[in-house]
């Protein structure tokens, strides 16, 4: 091999950029309203020269709702830098089931988009006589209902294999908790009698998610340690921990090992900011 630096010199690629690695409901918002100083904290990171991303197990929204969602709050984003544990689980499904296999979405369009993306034939949930599927995936959204969870179930029982975009009993709103996907994934798996595979946080789907695109160095802020702190460990990167409401409703604000712990993404910037300082490599 004949390269930069002479024959048979193999080039080593150039070391990514650090990223911090933000979930969103509970660290940059909570329902539409912005924390204070999270848009401010996002600007700093980018003037420090970290790469940012946004790793959300909220399945709701295409990448797109996302991106203008951030827009709103004041944080500029490229679709790119977006992740969603909807996206995590058609990377699950498309490692074995080939393009053009039918899917049953019991979710919002987020899973849709990404479905559809990878190639899937995608049946919603909410039309009736959905027919024969190879898989089903439920994401959150607030059109769950008995018609749903019967077409649903009843397709897992016959065989469909059965993904959970992520399995969060609640996401933090301005007023308190809402019933999170893990609910509607619980009442699916109770009537198909069968559990799902989980692809969000801190599933292996979505650790290789997070790698590809923003690759071996990193801070993962969010709220629940359980989820966030869990994928840090998975991905070996330190836990920065914003306690919110969803911290707060049990065990999660005592029960973590998160290297740095605040009331709010701005109290953490500088010291997410000094972690990812030039590496000693």
């Amino acid at each position: 091999m004949t390269g930069a630096h002479g024959p048979g010199v193999r080039e080593c690629p150039p070391e990514r950029t650090p990223a911090v690695v933000l979930d969103l409901d509970g660290v940059l918002w909570l329902g539409d309203e912005p924390l204070p100083g999270a848009a401010d904290a996002v600007a700093r990171f980018r003037a420090a020269g970290l790469a940012v991303g946004f790793m959300t197990n909220n399945s709701s929204l295409p990448v797109s709702g996302y991106v203008d969602k951030l827009a709103r709050i004041g944080v500029e984003a490229d679709p790119s830098e977006v992740l969603t544990s909807a996206l995590a689980a058609a990377e699950l499904l498309a490692a074995d089931l080939a393009p053009g296999s039918k899917v049953l979405a019991c979710s919002g369009p987020g899973v849709v988009e990404a479905l559809e993306a990878r190639g899937f034939a995608v049946v919603d949930a909410g039309q009736p006589d959905p027919g024969p599927v190879e898989a089903v995936v439920v994401g959150w959204h607030r059109t769950f209902d008995f018609d749903r969870l019967d077409r649903a179930s009843a397709a897992v029982r016959a065989g469909a294999r059965f993904v959970a975009t992520n399995a969060d009993a609640t996401y933090p709103a301005p007023d308190g908790l809402l019933p999170g996907n893990g609910a509607l994934v619980a009442a699916v798996a109770t009537a198909a009698g069968r559990r799902p595979e989980v692809a969000g946080k801190p599933e292996p789907p979505t650790v290789a998610l997070v790698k590809a695109r923003f690759g071996e160095r990193g801070v993962m802020a969010g709220d629940r340690p359980s989820t966030d702190g869990a994928l840090a460990a998975a991905l070996g990167w330190p836990f920065a921990l914003v306690v919110s409401s969803a911290t707060l409703s049990g065990d999660e604000a005592t029960d973590h090992d998160a290297a740095f712990v605040g009331p709010s993404l701005a109290s953490l910037a500088d010291k997410i900011i000094d972690a990812l300082g030039p590496s000693d490599a």
